[in-house]
């Protein structure tokens, strides 16, 4: 394992994961926890959560499951204030939902297709820190992360136009929001994972070989370095291909 994958020390840290049933945001749940954060892991899949849940505690780790859809607008907007109640404040937020939505031309995405991967990737996001922002300057050093993609947030790929579309809103939401929260201490970063052994990379290349792909476990050293205390950033992009390349990052 590289030196960089050493976990900053985040005891007394309150940590939110969407999307963390599996896949990527599973994978920074267990990282989390295991650097000591209380984990809120967020997701639909009651099973999968409890899964995560199981698999956190039986390493020493704490975790407070939140059975919920990000397009549930009702429940998102709740949610900073029953946190408020409950934690006082959030210092990691890691916005990991989303969906693929429809590979196909632009002019044959289906409007319902369209609506929704805007939904889940772009408007839940931006529902979501206007419902933790209180929450993450209450931290004094809160850090965001949002997960994107090389297609929509550096190219442009034909028949990705949905998914590209909502990635390049939410690089630029994230930008946004690191300027405005940056007087409170709060730090934003951006993690391009690239291809990875995920669900919708499969959905995306169905006849890839999973085995081929990096585990999302790997992110780790992205993760630490994005929520370590030092890091100063005003959404800056940690992109996995590129510390690997580096050899930042073993395998």
């Amino acid at each position: 394992m590289a030196a960089d994958a050493t976990p900053p020390d985040l005891s007394g840290k309150t940590a939110l994961v969407t999307g963390a049933s599996r896949g990527i945001g599973r994978a920074m749940a267990l990282a989390l926890a295991g650097a000591g954060a209380h984990v809120l892991a967020l997701a639909r899949t009651v099973g999968g959560l409890e899964e995560l849940d199981d698999e956190i505690r039986a390493a020493g780790g704490r975790a407070s499951l939140i059975p919920a859809d990000v397009t549930d607008a009702e429940a998102m907007d709740g949610l900073g204030p029953a946190l408020a109640r409950r934690f006082g404040k959030l210092d990691i937020f890691i916005a990991n939902a989303a969906i693929l939505g429809e590979l196909a031309p632009l002019t044959d995405i289906a409007e319902k297709v369209w609506l929704k991967t805007l939904e889940v990737n772009v408007t839940a996001n931006w529902r979501l820190i206007r419902s933790l922002d209180p929450l993450l300057r209450a931290s004094g050093a809160g850090r965001a992360v949002f997960l994107s993609s090389r297609v929509g947030g550096e190219d442009a790929r034909a028949f990705w136009g949905a998914y590209a579309v909502s990635k390049a809103a939410l690089e630029m939401l994230a930008k946004t929001y690191a300027l405005e929260a940056k007087i409170a201490g709060v730090r934003v970063a951006v993690i391009d994972p690239g291809a990875m052994r995920t669900k919708m990379r499969a959905q995306a290349m169905p006849g890839e070989n999973p085995d081929a792909l990096p585990d999302p476990a790997e992110l780790a050293p992205l993760l630490y370095r994005a929520v370590s205390p030092d890091y100063d950033g005003l959404a800056e992009r940690f992109v996995f291909r590129e510390w690997r390349a580096a050899g930042k990052i073993s395998g």
